[in-house]
């Protein structure tokens, strides 16, 4: 069994790094060719499928000598393929500093959630959906994410390629929507940190409105808690609020 085991080693070394690794003895060289592009094509192919944007703003070129880079030296921790474009972002987050672009983890991530928020099973929680959003606890929708980026990522591509980061950060909303598909909005600082604390629990919509404006230095009078309250209306609306929860 430690015979076959070495052999299996060097051959799937081989494969994943054929420059580093030679191929193992016994083998036909037109058949190793055959598992070589059979396993690399695969792979690139998946990738391809779920970042169609990064491959086409890098290039061919550039594109697969990336996920080649990946393939030969990232440990992914799961065999599943659903989850293989999450293993490639853990690696694009994890490597050096090797001349890659600096928004390549970032876009990575913004073309990932859609599908991430599409294939999400987690169960809704409990939830009275007419319920009063300022006096209720909100209850957020587990479909949804609110990200925060560096990089402009939703516009970034072949013809957009910036070298320097904006001040002010990219903050973006991702729902799916009742038919399955998942919905980018750009949301403001407020919506965002709203968001975030409305994800928290325990504490009330209007509470987390007055909250709110404390933090942004105005006052929580009956104006902007009447906006507030018309917000969390709309955001239950579209999906991103379920309701409160159950008394």
């Amino acid at each position: 069994m430690s015979d076959l085991h070495a052999q299996q080693a060097a051959f799937a070394a081989h494969l994943r790094d054929p420059a580093a690794h030679p191929a193992p003895g016994g083998i036909e060289p037109r058949r190793m060719a055959v598992y070589r592009d059979l396993f690399f094509n695969n792979i690139a192919g998946l990738l391809a499928g779920n970042f169609p944007v990064i491959r086409r703003t890098l290039g061919e070129v550039a594109w697969i000598a990336l996920v080649r880079r990946f393939y030969a030296g990232h440990r992914c921790q799961t065999p599943l393929f659903p989850e293989l474009a999450r293993e490639f972002i853990r690696f694009l987050e994890a490597r050096p500093d090797d001349g890659d672009p600096p928004w390549l983890a970032e876009l990575a991530h913004y073309e990932w959630i859609e599908l991430a928020v599409q294939i999400d099973d987690s169960p809704l929680p409990a939830h009275d959906p007419a319920g009063d959003l300022l006096d209720g606890i909100p209850v957020v929708s587990p479909w949804i994410r609110a990200l925060a980026y560096r990089w402009p990522v939703h516009t970034i591509g072949p013809d957009h390629r910036p070298d320097a980061a904006p001040e002010a950060p990219t903050l973006l909303l991702v729902r799916r929507d009742a038919a399955g598909a998942a919905r980018f909005a750009a949301i403001s600082p407020l919506v965002y940190r709203l968001l975030e604390g409305l994800g928290e629990g325990g504490a009330s919509g209007g509470a987390r409105l007055r909250a709110l404006a404390a933090e942004a230095g105005v006052a929580a009078d009956p104006a902007f808690l009447a906006e507030g309250a018309a917000m969390l209306g709309r955001m239950r609306g579209e999906g991103t609020l379920l309701g409160v929860q159950p008394a």
